[in-house]
């Protein structure tokens, strides 16, 4: 009989034994992942910088329109279209320009010129003067799922604020159209009617991004994978307008968009 208990015992510690180890196993992966943003974001940073144009005659010299980061072959930059000035001074030597933040109130100032472009999901692929920089790995935007963390490195009010890179973080709320339906014909604008010929998806996030923060990466926090860019117009252009105040609410355009225009210049992502 008390064999029998004996081995009664023995195969019910046998029973418990793994799910202990594997719930000891969860929590630890997820203390692991939570603590990995940090070293994501030393990694994330460099290759990070901001968009704008440059004028020697100016004051400032310097003027920040955005962010961008560095893809391919260290030489490209990936941004918002409408991060780019319509036009250029020439006359007063004007340029398009990348500014590479150094730790301190200067920048390194890198003339640079749009290759590729895709109007309608407000992307630009740029090329960039200047040996290469560090440039970020490309994630598979289509896997990304509702929940999922993420996290986002630019310079957000960066005219007010300076070139110091600045990391948010939050969740994909949704993955949503990128035009919702107008409940009357004068709620249309040019910009929806183009959107609404060529529908597709972007990722609704809980966090708050601000002007400075158009052409962001947003990556995933453990690996520093791109899976978006971050996009502020379809805030000011569409869901958003209602709201006076900032909402909490950001969007990004998935990666696998960016990632054409790279092999359209014949470049690895």
């Amino acid at each position: 009989m008390r064999r029998g208990m004996c081995g009664c015992v023995g195969r019910a510690r046998m029973v418990w034994l793994p799910g202990l180890v594997l719930a000891a196993l969860a929590v630890w992966a997820g203390a692991a992942q939570a603590g990995s943003l940090p070293t994501t974001i030393e990694r994330v940073k460099p290759s990070v910088v901001g968009v704008g144009t440059f004028q020697e005659t100016r004051q400032p010299r310097m003027q920040l329109r955005g962010t961008g980061f560095v893809v391919g072959d260290g030489r490209h930059v990936i941004t918002n279209d409408h991060v780019l000035p319509d036009l250029l001074d020439a006359e007063r030597r004007e340029f398009l320009a990348v500014f590479v933040p150094s730790g301190g109130p200067q920048a390194q100032v890198r003339r640079a010129q749009a290759v590729a472009k895709d109007p309608a999901r407000d992307l630009v692929l740029l090329r960039i003067d200047g040996d290469p920089m560090p440039a970020l790995r490309l994630g598979n935007s289509a896997a990304v799922r509702e929940g999922q963390a993420i996290a986002f490195t630019g310079f957000p009010i960066g005219a007010a604020l300076g070139l110091f890179a600045a990391t948010h973080r939050g969740t994909v709320a949704a993955v949503a159209p990128v035009t919702m339906p107008a409940r009357s014909a004068r709620e249309l604008n040019p910009a929806m009617i183009r959107r609404m010929r060529d529908p597709y998806t972007i990722f609704q996030l809980d966090a708050t991004a601000y002007p400075g923060n158009s052409g962001s990466p947003m990556f995933d926090p453990a690996t520093g994978q791109v899976l978006g860019v971050i996009n502020m117009v379809f805030v000011k252009e569409g869901r958003e307008s209602a709201l006076e105040r900032p909402s909490g609410i950001s969007y990004a355009i998935p990666i696998d968009f960016a990632r054409e225009l790279l092999q359209r210049q014949g470049l690895q992502p």
